[in-house]
């Protein structure tokens, strides 16, 4: 193991560039982090609103997919009843004539959508929808997260195929650069009917009519062995193929301590991996996901090794209570979307802070150039103890 170094005082210069001004940071905006407010809107959408909060996709905007897709449905003039398989900040609640069935499986968008005044399902791709909604809405719109890897998009696909009717309307929405045509062709084998019909710079909407027919299978989760640990990665989940190299970094740091009897949070959960490792060595674990394909991963994760533990979905921290913790681990997301938003890595500080009991130690994985120094030094002492292939490893202990 590295030695350990105080960091506290250490001034970091952080720069991030953005490729062809495709990623950006997106700023910071007004206000707590749980604070919902307006979005902020594309000229062309004068007349329609939307909330959002930081964790939302697009934060502080609107998705520039799904600001296409609403367009394209005023364009149409689309009346009725539409389900929005990725409803975000409810946009299209606001489209003259929609009444929404709004569908999410991110904590923060769930939050803001009850903010609007709606009743958002909770769910991922493959969930049925049927007892919520008996009768399927003959217009189904869906935002592709081609930036979640092929598996994902291919079950958003599948989910659309299987919640629209067969006459009914599905508009797809997506980024021409991550796979947009090749989803669309898999759509269109499956409804029968279809075409791309709005483009904005690299943003795409096609519009598909379906016809009778099975319903395409979804992808499987994926599956690997760590650490003598099984490890079941849903699509779309972070690392759901192998863990990433932070992660790994962190566990092979954190090996040789003794996690008995501790009470551990694995914060920003995704797979698992981390919460089912202390888990394993005799640790009672809570683990946490804003998403909820990877809450459904974790909890899989630790069925497959027969360990116990308390998973949760919540908007970091926002389900906690009033629970401490002995030892809290965490990577911390950076990127919600294409986006870099630092709030959320943030809120995770802010959380760890407020769950961690005095006297207790954080143990943080980061990429090397992000400044989480300066706020990790509000919840203790801060000791570097490894950097290694552009990652490092922090401890802060919090102080009796």
């Amino acid at each position: 193991m590295s030695r350990p170094k105080n960091v506290n005082e250490k001034k970091q210069k952080v720069r991030f560039s953005c490729a062809a001004g495709r990623e950006k940071a997106a700023p910071l905006g007004e206000g707590a982090y749980g604070d919902v407010r307006p979005a902020l809107l594309p000229p062309r959408l004068d007349g329609l609103r939307a909330l959002t909060k930081p964790g939302v996709r697009g934060f502080p905007e609107v998705d520039a997919a799904q600001a296409l897709l609403a367009g394209t449905l005023r364009k149409d003039r689309v009346k009725g009843e539409v389900l929005d398989l990725t409803a975000m900040g409810g946009l299209l609640a606001s489209l003259p004539g929609v009444t929404l069935r709004a569908v999410e499986g991110s904590a923060p968008a769930l939050t803001v959508l009850r903010g609007a005044g709606l009743e958002p399902q909770a769910a991922v791709p493959g969930d049925p929808l049927s007892e919520r909604w008996p009768e399927k809405a003959k217009t189904v719109a869906l935002v592709l997260a081609g930036d979640r890897g092929n598996a994902y998009a291919l079950a958003q696909v599948a989910w659309a195929h299987a919640n629209t009717p067969p006459g009914g309307t599905l508009y797809i929405a997506g980024d021409r650069d991550k796979g947009f045509d090749r989803y669309v062709r898999a759509a269109g084998a499956a409804f029968g009917t279809g075409e791309t019909v709005a483009r904005d710079g690299g943003m795409r909407v096609a519009k598909l009519v379906r016809r009778p027919g099975p319903t395409p299978p979804l992808p499987p989760a994926e599956t690997y062995e760590e650490d003598g640990l099984k490890v079941v990665g849903l699509p779309g989940v972070f690392s759901a193929a192998k863990p990433d190299r932070a992660t790994a970094l962190l566990l092979r740091e954190l090996e040789g301590l003794d996690f008995s009897g501790q009470r551990v949070l694995d914060l920003g959960c995704g797979t698992g991996l981390i919460g089912a490792w202390a888990a394993k060595r005799g640790a009672e674990v809570t683990l946490v996901d804003a998403d909820l394909q990877s809450v459904r991963s974790a909890q899989a994760t630790l069925d497959a090794n027969g360990l116990a533990g308390e998973v949760l979905h919540s908007d970091v921290g926002a389900e906690l209570g009033e629970r401490l913790f002995d030892v809290i681990l965490t990577n911390p997301p950076f990127h919600v979307g294409r986006g870099v938003v630092l709030d959320v890595a943030r809120e995770f500080i802010a959380s760890a802070n407020k769950h961690l009991k005095p006297g207790g130690t954080l143990y943080v994985v980061a990429n090397e150039p992000l400044p989480y120094e300066k706020p990790l030094a509000d919840v203790g002492n801060v000791e570097e103890w490894v950097r290694e292939a552009g990652f490092k490893v922090l401890k802060v202990k919090k102080p009796e």
